[in-house]
């Protein structure tokens, strides 16, 4: 029996929803707020949350986001009296998984109920599917939806993205889920092997074929008979391949180089690509016929700038990873300050480049707690200042006049912020309170110590 947890402040709608959904076999229980709704959350695990928009403290975007953040995956249904185009685009791009405006109707809410209840398992498998790909985003969890749908059949699959979107992680997510998931799953770049070293890789070769041929070899796709075969790069190939490569997807059999015999072969072909392939066909660079072929289903791969709000589950995942990898480093974690420095970042490596950075940091902080200061530079807008101060300041090298320009810009950076500019120029609290008060900055700050004279 699912357990639903409803937030909302209005105490008639909470009484009401709630013997609603009990007359619909759920399990209900009820709060008034944000605050109520934490503590329920860590007690109960509900397996939906009915959340509203507007409540005093907390509201119910800061719920989403919090959440989120911290990687909860429990489904939310977001409802509003105050129902607007904007509210409900921010809180789906804040982690929310529906919304509704009220009055809602009885009808309409046990649908939406049972339908979030019914996609859980793919809500959660957005987060983290077999192959390892987190995200739940609204851009990722329609990939992520478009893999599970696509998996369960031979249909040929097309992967599109930057590079750095994961697009052999998705091969792998669309082979994990399939019924071929016990046969081989063989990856080829098809750019980073020439012309001839490529068409023997895929396809065999016989003794004899050609100089240094000295034994028969099977090609990748007799290899993975049964099974998945992962073509990257597959806008790198050249066309004279590009025309084997139809011939074996059509007629589903394969010739070694050197042979005249052809063996068929059972396969799924999932190619993935950072070109613009059709781009590529009009300037007569690649078939197609060839395109067409591959993309019968295609899956674009949204890069990471444009899913911000999956970042603190990819650095949860990370940390996750480097804690089970290196003994001792159970204390790793990341700042509330760097999340957001993390989040603000463009990233144009897209995840790969955001799990180096992490990796990196991870060492910088001794297997910490990551701060600002462990990130690199390019993440901190104030680099060169803070860079400057953070190295030097120790020594009493740096100048008057830059150092108060990098605390300047690290106010300027934070908001006026004490905790987190101290963070981003790698010093204490105190002894930014002190530097302050020299350079005549400290009415712009906020969340100063409250007992001065404490501080000297």
């Amino acid at each position: 029996m699912a357990r639903i947890l409803i937030v909302d402040d209005d105490r008639a709608f909470r009484l009401s929803t709630a013997a609603l959904l009990r007359a619909d076999g759920y399990e209900v229980d009820g709060v008034a707020d944000g605050a109520a709704a934490a503590e329920a959350l860590r007690a109960t695990r509900p397996d939906l949350v009915v959340l509203d928009l507007r409540m005093p403290g907390i509201d119910g975007l800061g719920v989403v986001e919090a959440l989120r953040m911290w990687g909860e995956r429990v489904p939310i249904l977001m409802i509003s009296g105050f129902g607007t185009v904007d509210a409900a685009v921010r809180a789906l791009h804040l982690g929310a998984d529906d919304f509704l405006t009220k009055p809602v109707e009885p009808d309409v809410l046990s649908a939406r109920v049972a339908d979030l209840l019914a996609r859980r398992p793919l809500l959660e498998a957005a987060v983290a599917n077999p192959a390892g790909m987190v995200g739940r985003s609204p851009k990722m969890r329609e990939a992520l939806a478009a893999i599970a749908r696509v998996a369960l059949g031979d249909t040929t699959v097309l992967v599109t993205g930057e590079t750095g979107t994961g697009k052999e992680l998705a091969a792998r997510a669309v082979h994990d889920l399939s019924p071929r998931k016990h046969a081989p799953f063989i990856a080829v770049n098809c750019g980073a092997l020439a012309e001839g070293v490529l068409e023997s890789e895929l396809f065999g070769h016989v003794r004899g074929a050609f100089t240094g041929a000295v034994r028969d070899r099977v090609g990748v796709f007799e290899a993975a008979d049964g099974g998945t075969i992962f073509l990257d790069e597959i806008g790198e190939m050249s066309v004279t391949l590009q025309q084997r490569l139809l011939r074996v997807l059509q007629e589903r059999e394969v010739t070694r180089v050197g042979s005249s015999r052809a063996a068929k072969v059972d396969v799924r072909v999932v190619a993935a690509t950072n070109r613009d392939l059709p781009a590529l066909v009009e300037q007569g660079r690649f078939r197609e016929d060839l395109y067409y072929r591959l993309a019968v289903f295609p899956i674009a791969l949204p890069p990471l700038r444009d899913r911000r709000t999956d970042i603190p589950l990819l650095v949860e995942h990370t940390l996750n990873t480097l804690r089970a990898r290196r003994q001792g480093a159970e204390r790793l974690a990341c700042s509330p300050f760097a999340m957001r420095l993390l989040r603000a970042y463009d990233w144009p490596g897209n995840v790969r480049h955001l799990f180096g950075v992490l990796e990196r940091a991870a060492v910088e902080a001794a297997y910490g707690r990551i701060e600002a200061q462990h990130l690199p530079v390019e993440l901190r807008p104030v680099n060169d200042n803070a860079m400057a101060l953070r190295d030097q300041r120790y020594r009493g090298t740096l100048p008057a006049d830059e150092e108060r320009a990098a605390i300047v810009a690290a106010l300027e950076q934070t908001g006026g912020a004490l905790a987190q500019s101290a963070e981003l120029l790698g010093m204490g609290r105190t002894t930014l309170w002190r530097k302050l008060k020299l350079y005549g900055l400290a009415p712009s700050v906020t969340g100063e110590p409250e007992r001065e004279a404490e501080l000297g």
